[in-house]
């Protein structure tokens, strides 16, 4: 690849310090991912510069104007504070004729919203847990076709947000005030959908038309009493002590039933495609004692920090971490062929 000028597109709060140079440094954990890319980018021969988005395009257009990068390298979740909004920011890209990495507009916009996408997923009939939606300001409906214990979440929002174990509820009266809270604390919309007991499985998805379906990961309940419903918490995602205290454990899945991989191969590739996702996504899946398959949610554009999930499974696939890097760059640039034949 030859040497590329790369715009690196990061939340305004999230532009790495120039000085922040060792792992020991204690503001690493907030700027590890951004920190990560643009070392790899850096030793890959690329030229970087960072460009922190809030909510005005024009930093962008001027750094184009200016600099003329040849990619954005996207790491944006959110524009203006809106996780809904991030394919914004990808639409303006593309009105400038400039590729970036990741998910394009219509992607995003399918994926992010946790019922649209679960309508699209049951219109091609894959499975689904069953749920309702709760908009923000809107009026309180019964429960009728749920079945107890049922999860409530942000229709919106990413990295388990607002995800606790009291979110999983066993009653009407539970669920509505945990949906009142959702609306409080996210100004957003909710969605309750029945909770499926089982294996919890991450797949990452790479490419554009071609696809490649990295090694699955897996998050295991160690030490989670049988009793207890086992959900990827807010404090089970960014707390490690509390992983620790749990024998809670992100690892490759292992004794998965003949022929299950071959299967999640498959299921990944059509849900990706139904989707209409581009880059590089990370799909999660549930897999219930009876080996049925449930999808839960897709994240384009998920982590990708150097001890993320798709980063790992991609290490373990064969790439080091500039490599996979390097493929992201690449389907980036080799999208832009047919944008710009639309």
């Amino acid at each position: 690849m030859k040497k590329l000028r790369v715009m690196m597109l990061v939340h305004y709060t999230l532009v790495p310090p120039e000085d922040l140079k060792t792992k020991d440094d204690p503001r690493m954990e907030k700027y590890r991912t951004e920190y990560d890319v643009k070392t790899a980018l850096l030793a890959l021969g690329h030229e970087v510069q960072v460009v922190g988005v809030y909510d005005d395009l024009g930093p962008i257009r001027k750094t184009v104007d200016e600099w003329k990068p040849h990619i954005a390298f996207n790491l944006l979740e959110d524009f203006a504070g809106i996780s809904a909004f991030d394919y914004y920011v990808v639409s303006f890209l593309e009105t400038m004729r400039l590729p970036y990495t990741g998910c394009n507009p219509r992607g995003l916009l399918l994926a992010r919203d946790k019922a649209l996408s679960k309508k699209l997923l049951s219109f091609h009939r894959i499975d689904i847990p069953a749920f309702m939606e709760f908009p923000l300001g809107g009026k309180t409906r019964r429960v009728r076709k749920l079945r107890f214990p049922v999860i409530v979440k942000s229709l919106m929002e990413e990295g388990s947000v607002g995800i606790a174990r009291a979110s999983v509820v066993e009653n009407e009266a539970e669920l509505l005030e945990r949906v009142a809270m959702i609306h409080e604390r996210t100004q957003g919309d909710a969605i309750a959908e029945e909770y499926i007991e089982g294996r919890e499985l991450y797949v990452t998805v790479l490419g554009n038309h071609k696809l490649d379906i990295l090694p699955i990961r897996e998050l295991v309940f160690g030490e989670v009493p049988n009793a207890e419903p086992k959900v990827a918490t807010y404090r089970v995602k960014w707390n490690e002590d509390y992983r620790k205290r749990w024998g809670i454990e992100y690892q490759f899945s292992r004794h998965l039933p003949n022929g299950m991989e071959e299967k999640i191969a498959r299921l990944c590739k059509r849900i990706y495609r139904i989707l209409d996702m581009t880059g590089y996504a990370r799909l999660d899946l549930r897999l219930t004692p009876q080996n049925e398959l449930y999808v839960l949610e897709a994240n384009p554009n998920p982590g990708i920090a150097r001890d993320e999930d798709c980063t790992l499974s991609a290490i373990k696939a064969g790439m080091s971490y500039e490599d996979f890097i390097r493929r992201l760059l690449t389907f980036g640039l080799s999208r832009r062929s047919s944008v710009a034949a639309d």
